[in-house]
């Protein structure tokens, strides 16, 4: 049997160094080469800074922090951040608070892994849906609250950092949660909405107007919605499954409801790179999984000529699949909550399958050598289902908003195409998912230089470099 190895060693878990090396080689990029930037405490701030010692209100009342400001005291008060900040760049907090909740990824992949090789799908999908659900709602919460309110300051990092032990506690409880046990997810819920919660009432106590309103409503949508977590521990456990659903959507319905008449001051270029570090955080993991798999398959079976066409199959579709994400920047489409709420949602499909696919490169690898309880065609079904919906996902979320003609069709044909390959099963169903997968971006890059050539850009000094082509 090939050994898994867990979050604790080097296996499902153990790319957080490459992650952290990822994500800080990317906040270096936003946030400049100046020795200062990396020192400070948070990052990179607005341009349009006045006052050397203090916060900076405008007009609106949002707020924009000057250099000196930083760190400066222990609390201040927490205003909306202003939408017009130039190079808002994640900070150092939230990158940590990222790595963090990779474990918690880990765990849920591991489990899946583990359901589908022993032949168990169903229990195996629905824990996962669910408890990744968990996982990336939490990292939801916290992400658009940070990019309209974070002060950086003590109080705000204390908050932060105990919301972090929640996301742990978690992670810890994630194999109970596929098997139905959810007392420790909630209570690592529990501790993260205590502070979630703490953050908006503080935020309502700074706020006037509309936006104190909006933090109210955020403070008693996200505790009500907790107590209901609470009670369901107490209810006999066969109300669990029929009153999940309606849980789960209380809890989508509760930014929509408390911003109904104004929304949070969240900016778009922020999110934007919120969700493609965390985006590539799990890809990571989704790498650093199949690389221990493998490993793991040659150091116990010599069975090198079956894992290549895995092995080779996987990284095409990794890398395609990182390719096709940051092909275009997509910060400009999100222009309101009617755009931002859909695209913000609809990443819950694009990160559940992108750590799926992990987690079904770890299930051909077990089939590939006779430990997996599964068909040829089931195994690989496991990495080209959730590559599939990973591409049509990308395409409705980030590609149809700038494809036109032939180049539109190219993902969701691919996305088809890649489902097509499941037929020819095993090992080899893998390599031609990939194949299919490198053939979509080649035809891509292909696509896109002609359409350059053919309506070249202004010839200006000051002109911004266009996108990378290729999704």
């Amino acid at each position: 049997m090939i050994t898994r190895i867990g979050p604790g060693d080097c296996g499902r878990g153990g790319n957080v160094i490459h992650a952290a090396l990822a994500g800080l080689a990317v906040y270096k990029w936003r946030t400049g080469p100046t020795p200062d930037r990396l020192k400070a405490p948070s990052s990179d701030r607005a341009a349009t800074e006045q006052r050397p010692s203090s916060d900076r209100v405008d007009g609106k009342g949002t707020r924009q922090m000057s250099d000196a400001a930083k760190g400066e005291r222990a609390l201040r008060r927490m205003l909306p951040r202003s939408r017009a900040e130039a190079h808002r760049a994640s900070t150092p907090l939230e990158l940590f608070f990222d790595l963090c909740f990779v474990v918690a990824v880990a765990q849920a992949g591991s489990q899946l892994a583990h359901a589908l090789a022993a032949g168990h799908p169903g229990k195996g999908l629905g824990g996962y849906a669910f408890v990744f659900f968990a996982i990336w709602w939490a990292w939801v919460n916290f992400s658009w609250f940070a990019s309209a309110y974070d002060t950086d300051d003590v109080a705000y990092r204390l908050a932060t950092l105990v919301q972090i032990t929640g996301a742990l506690i978690l992670a810890a409880g994630v194999p109970r949660l596929f098997d139905g046990q959810w007392a420790v997810g909630v209570v690592g819920y529990l501790v993260m909405r205590t502070a979630l919660v703490g953050q908006w009432l503080r935020a309502a106590g700074s706020c006037t107007g509309a936006q104190r309103t909006v933090a109210r409503r955020y403070a008693g949508g996200i505790a009500a919605v907790q107590v209901c977590w609470v009670v369901l521990l107490l209810l006999p456990h066969a109300l669990h499954a029929p009153l999940l659903p309606v849980l789960v959507l209380a809890e989508l319905a509760v930014p929509a409801l408390a911003e109904r008449d104004a929304q949070t001051t969240w900016h778009p270029e922020h999110i934007a790179e919120r969700y493609g570090l965390f985006t590539l955080i799990v890809l990571g993991e989704t790498v650093s999984a199949a690389t221990v798999a493998v490993q793991s398959a040659l150091d116990e079976h010599d069975a090198f000529g079956d894992l290549l066409p895995i092995a080779v199959g996987g990284l095409l579709i990794c890398f395609s699949a990182w390719w096709i994400y940051f092909a275009r920047p997509v910060h400009g489409y999100l222009k309101s909550n009617r755009q931002a709420f859909v695209w913000g949602y609809g990443h819950y499909l694009v990160l559940a399958s992108a750590a799926a696919i992990g987690a079904g490169l770890e299930v051909s690898v077990e089939h590939a050598v006779g430990q997996a309880h599964i068909s040829g065609r089931a195994s690989a079904a496991v990495v080209t289902v959730p590559t599939a919906v990973y591409l049509f996902t990308v395409w409705a979320l980030h590609a149809r908003h700038t494809k036109r003609g032939v180049a539109q069709l190219l993902l969701p044909a691919a996305s088809a195409a890649v489902l097509a390959t499941t037929l020819i099963g095993g090992s080899a169903g893998v390599l031609a998912a990939g194949l299919v997968c490198a053939a979509t971006l080649a035809t891509g890059l292909v696509l896109q230089y002609a359409t350059d050539l053919e309506n070249p850009p202004p010839a200006q000094d000051d002109a911004e470099p266009d996108a990378e082509p290729g999704d």
